[in-house]
């Protein structure tokens, strides 16, 4: 993450599982240790705008003391590519998407990388979608996401120290 970013967009398929648990996370440190970061999440696809996050990653989240019911999906729009400072998706049916409806090259590649890159650079790893699998599913996803964000959230405050 570039030195001032400060607004962060978290993206998925649906904007009901991994984007809004993403979205979560991090609004729970940014609260928690009240600091400056924006964050928001948004949905590719327009299956699931107006909802609040799969009824299974609330339940999940809320057992890790990460309360996301209250999020609302939504979907992307391309005014977003102007109105964050970084994009992450979860995969690369997600990248590919913006990177079509992208206004051009140089800012899809400023802005847009995979979330799991800030774990393992230039890796491309997808984040699974846990929305056909069980509650082991949706845990492994928790985790993963979860140690994205605080490397995410790590990054920032080095940037910022």
């Amino acid at each position: 993450m570039e030195k001032n970013s400060k607004k962060i967009l978290f993206v998925c398929l649906g904007n009901i599982c991994r984007s809004p648990l993403a979205e979560g996370i991090m609004l729970h440190y940014i609260q928690k240790h009240k600091l400056p970061i924006e964050v928001d999440s948004a949905a590719i696809a327009p299956y699931h705008i107006g909802e609040h996050p799969d009824p299974r990653t609330i339940k999940n989240a809320l057992k890790h003391n990460i309360d996301i019911r209250n999020l609302i999906a939504r979907q992307f729009h391309p005014e977003d590519f102007f109105n964050f400072d970084k994009i992450y998706v979860m995969d690369s049916y997600h990248y590919e998407h913006l990177r079509n409806i992208a206004p051009d090259n140089e800012i899809f590649y400023q802005k847009v990388d995979y979330l799991l890159n800030v774990l393992y650079p230039n890796q491309n790893r997808e984040v699974p979608d846990p929305y056909y699998g069980d509650e082991k599913d949706f845990e492994e996803v928790f985790q993963i996401v979860h140690n994205a964000c605080l490397k995410l959230l790590e990054k920032y405050l080095v940037s910022c120290g």
